[in-house]
């Protein structure tokens, strides 16, 4: 487990409706923050489903939700639950904080 949080980007650098990936700096994890209606979520960068990265996906802020676009699978940003087949396992959702101006994450996972 990373107790190191990673700078993603200044808050002004992501926007509502638009996503920034970045990489655990102990890990080495992609993870994938996403700005729903002003609120930050994130998510390991790669499909349950297959090892693909859901950055190359839509990010559909409509819905709330990541597609995958190797099998079409979608998730909800929000907690990582798969919303289609053929996934069925949910993605791993991470902890993000604003803080000193900035938008940080961590792989929290033990």
């Amino acid at each position: 487990m990373s107790e190191t949080w990673t700078f993603v980007c200044a808050t002004g650098a992501l926007l509502p409706g638009e996503m920034k990936m970045a990489f655990d700096e102990i890990t080495g994890t992609p993870m994938l923050v996403f700005n729903l209606d002003g609120t930050l979520y994130a998510l390991e960068d790669q499909c349950s489903h297959e090892d693909f990265g859901l950055s190359s996906g839509e990010f559909d802020a409509g819905e709330g939700s990541i597609e995958c676009v190797l099998h079409g699978a979608r998730f909800d940003v929000r907690d990582g639950r798969p919303l289609c087949a053929p996934a069925y396992e949910p993605v791993a959702k991470f902890p993000v904080k604003v803080e000193h101006g900035g938008v940080w994450c961590r792989d929290d996972r033990t």
